[in-house]
């Protein structure tokens, strides 16, 4: 456990500074769940009271169920144990994906998807994981950003569930809070990218290749301007680029690469809505963290001999 939190305070935060990993994730979880819980009280959401439940309930249990597992085959301390604040934090990294997952989806009245996707998402991050660090410092990170990959595989698989509708967000308010709710979500997202998680770059470079390729596809097309960006006036399209995309346990930590990274996933967007697949965003995250996986086992498979040539 410790050479795990070692690798994750230096390798996906900046300064190495583990507060900064505990401030992001709870800001994050406050902020989800305060949005679900004015959602459906408040600004609209069509989803039934049942399915944020269940979808938490789901998430939790299979990562409860993972770390025991996990716990008894290593023999070292679970990971929920250690007092409040770590059961807490154990708790909220199941509850994030859980809720993402109901927020996002709408699998009409049934659970049985909810319950699929919430549990693919949390699992994912014991499934898929690339090598990280160096000497005593190595380990393993996962891939994929779970609540993308939830998401995901549940459109791909189960065609009856679609994306919960866009105007659910904001729904039952009027006037300028149409812009006070996501431009609260986008400033405070950026303050916290900024601040905490190192991933502002990331961010500026993903909404950055977003506006180009809508342009481009405007150009190319002969179609009105505002039409590719449409998606961008939704607080769903906030919330995927500010707490999905730049998912610091997904993306690398090198400037560069962030903007790399967030060009990467505008371009295969934009070859998705070209070649007309639906839900391309999520899609397009999927793929380049995937391409990302691939690219960090080659590059500890590369590493090897030239570690071997240097101890010799």
């Amino acid at each position: 456990m410790k050479i795990q939190e070692t690798i994750t305070a230096k390798y996906l935060y900046p300064k190495g500074d583990p507060k900064m990993r505990l401030f992001a994730l709870w800001y994050f979880g406050i902020l989800i769940a305060l949005w679900n819980l004015l959602g459906h009280t408040i600004l609209g959401f069509e989803q039934s009271w049942a399915t944020p439940l269940t979808a938490v309930a789901a998430a939790f249990a299979t990562q409860l169920f993972l770390a025991w597992v996990d716990a008894k085959s290593t023999g070292q301390t679970p990971r929920y144990s250690g007092g409040l604040l770590a059961f807490g934090t154990f708790f909220l990294t199941a509850m994030i994906p859980g809720l993402a997952v109901g927020m996002l989806l709408y699998p009409n009245e049934s659970l049985a998807p909810i319950i699929f996707a919430a549990a693919l998402a949390v699992a994912s991050k014991g499934i898929f994981r690339a090598p990280v660090g160096e000497g005593q410092h190595r380990g393993t990170q996962h891939i994929f950003n779970p609540s993308n990959f939830g998401i995901t595989f549940t459109l791909l698989f189960i065609p009856a569930v679609g994306l919960a509708p866009p105007y659910q967000f904001t729904e039952n308010v009027t006037g300028v809070w149409h812009w006070i709710i996501p431009g609260f979500v986008l400033a405070t997202g950026i303050l916290v990218h900024a601040h905490a998680t190192g991933r502002l770059p990331l961010c500026l470079a993903w909404i950055g290749g977003f506006l180009a390729q809508a342009f481009l596809r405007s150009w190319y097309f002969d179609i009105p301007w505002m039409v590719p960006l449409i998606p961008m006036t939704s607080a769903a399209f906030i919330l995927f680029t500010l707490y999905m995309i730049p998912d610091p346990a997904t993306t690398p930590l090198d400037t560069r690469r962030q903007v790399a990274f967030g060009l990467a996933v505008a371009a295969v967007y934009a070859v998705l809505q070209v070649a007309h697949v639906v839900f391309g965003l999520f899609i397009a995250l999927w793929l380049v963290c995937a391409l990302r996986g691939v690219g960090l086992y080659l590059m500890r498979y590369r590493a090897g001999p030239q570690r071997a040539a240097a101890a010799a």
